[in-house]
């Protein structure tokens, strides 16, 4: 029985089929040659080159997946940004913590002054003369601590509440790379399939077209038929050779995408391996769920852009709060003539107060600012209007495309199995001489059709059953 069948009957009766039956497993690899198996066989292996002393590795549908959530460099790349984020929100908090510097001034006076009291400023503290009779100390050295601590700061408000916003945001667009990798790898793994299934159409194809040539050509020799049916014979089998090679050239290149998904080595080889009945298994969904938008990762990433507007809108409404601060400075002068005994005597002083800083007026831009943050907020709120459209557009379209072409799925399997009785039949009229060799390529055509085209709705249904789960929000990483 052909490989069809077996695929027909499983998704016939795939609701009777026992949780404890045993699994077939399939195992396939790039081509090089495709020897011939068998017409049992559900999808050929083909020979791989071997990177290793056991053989490439072999990978389901899933190992693929998670292969990919480890390897993927722009999937890497956003997990370093949630890291960047957190970085980037301690730097901005830094200013949160107490301020503590070192400072120190070194004088040296060409020219005194001879008045009493007379004062010399320095950055850090001052010398003094004590009377007009007795000169300043001509070398002074004053070194300084200062420590300061923020109590209250709109930027450091805004940068603290907006902190676990940001990192959500960096997450989110990690989950929206992770929910696109699963459904391009799984849909590129789909791909692959599809074309590894039509080898295996058309190496039968092949075989059945290369026993007609046989048929046709001893008919002929015979003299039952003239010559033209041997070279339709001749040209329907080259052109399935044809087609059979096309096919896995196509696989080399199906595979080079996979390995591109996944962030796997180019010079490496693996296998794929799938379960037919757990394939068959999976290609039902519940068309019956509603569509929720609050599962969709655009919508999560809009209303956590609303809630950092949210946030900016309130920094600039509250920027004309004035900056508050303590301070504690720590001085500790020495002076002397004689620079060798500079640090023989100190002069201590310490200070402790508070600073603050109101903005009176700062040319409109506080206002313009904040009238700039709510137009935005405007904008973000139409822009989720618009999303909603968008995702339910997108819902609507692979809702539909997955219920027209699993309709065609079910149509094509009765053609499978009609094409393929039809063609039985005629090729047993051909041989009795019933019936001339053109039915046998028109039934040979019509049974070709059908199976190709049965393979290719098959994964198309697989396919828009991904494009359905990512429109509902329904991927899992």
């Amino acid at each position: 029985m052909p490989r069809i069948f077996l695929l027909t009957g499983c998704l016939f009766f795939i609701a009777s089929i026992s949780q404890a039956q045993n699994k077939t497993a399939n195992s396939v690899a790039p081509p090089v040659t495709v020897p011939d198996t068998g017409k049992n066989t559900l999808l050929m292996p083909v020979t791989v080159k071997d990177t290793g002393k056991n053989g490439a590795e072999s990978l389901t549908l899933q190992q693929c997946i998670d292969y990919a959530i480890i390897h993927q460099p722009g999937l890497n790349v956003s997990l370093i940004n949630v890291d960047v984020a957190k970085t980037t929100n301690a730097i901005n908090l830094a200013g949160a913590l107490p301020q503590v510097s070192a400072s120190g001034d070194l004088i040296h006076y060409l020219q005194q002054s001879q008045s009493g009291g007379a004062a010399v400023n320095s950055g850090t503290g001052s010398t003094t003369s004590s009377s007009g009779a007795k000169s300043s100390f001509a070398n002074t050295f004053i070194p300084g601590i200062a420590v300061s601590q923020t109590l209250f700061n709109p930027s450091l408000l805004y940068a603290y509440k907006s902190a676990p916003l940001y990192i959500k945001q960096a997450q989110q667009v990690t989950d929206s790379t992770k929910i696109f990798l699963v459904a391009s790898v799984s849909k590129s793994f789909y791909n692959l399939l599809l074309t590894l299934e039509q080898i295996n159409v058309f190496k039968e194809d092949t075989a059945r077209l290369g026993k007609s040539l046989v048929d046709a050509y001893h008919q002929y020799k015979g003299g039952i038929v003239d010559e033209t049916d041997y070279e339709e014979a001749n040209i329907t089998l080259n052109n399935s050779k044809a087609q059979l090679r096309q096919a896995n050239e196509n696989v080399i290149p199906q595979y080079a995408v996979l390995k591109k998904l996944m962030g796997y080595p180019p010079e490496k080889q693996f296998n794929v391996v799938f379960d037919t009945l757990e394939m068959m298994k999976s290609i039902h969904v519940d068309t019956a769920q509603q569509l929720q938008y609050e599962k969709r990762i655009e919508f999560q990433q809009i209303k956590n852009s609303r809630n950092l507007q949210a946030e900016l809108v309130k920094y600039y409404s509250y920027s004309f709060l004035p900056t508050v601060s303590a301070f504690y400075n720590y001085n500790l002068a020495f002076e002397n003539n004689n620079f060798n005994n500079l640090l023989g005597t100190s002069y201590p002083s310490q200070l402790i107060g508070l600073s603050f800083n109101i903005p009176i007026f700062t040319g409109f831009s506080r206002v313009n600012n904040l009238h700039k943050a709510k137009l935005q907020q405007q904008i973000l709120g139409w822009n989720e209007a618009d999303l909603k459209s968008q995702i339910y557009s997108e819902y609507t379209q692979a809702l539909a495309n997955y219920k027209g072409n699993y309709y065609n799925l079910q149509l094509l399997q009765k053609n499978v199995a009609m094409a393929t009785r039809v063609y039985f039949v005629v090729t047993l009229q051909y041989k009795q001489g019933i019936v001339p060799y053109l039915n046998v390529i028109t039934a040979e055509s019509n049974l070709i059709t059908s199976e190709i085209s049965y393979l290719n709705a098959l994964f198309q249904v697989l396919s828009n059953k991904i494009d359905l789960q990512k429109a509902m929000g329904n991927i899992s990483y």
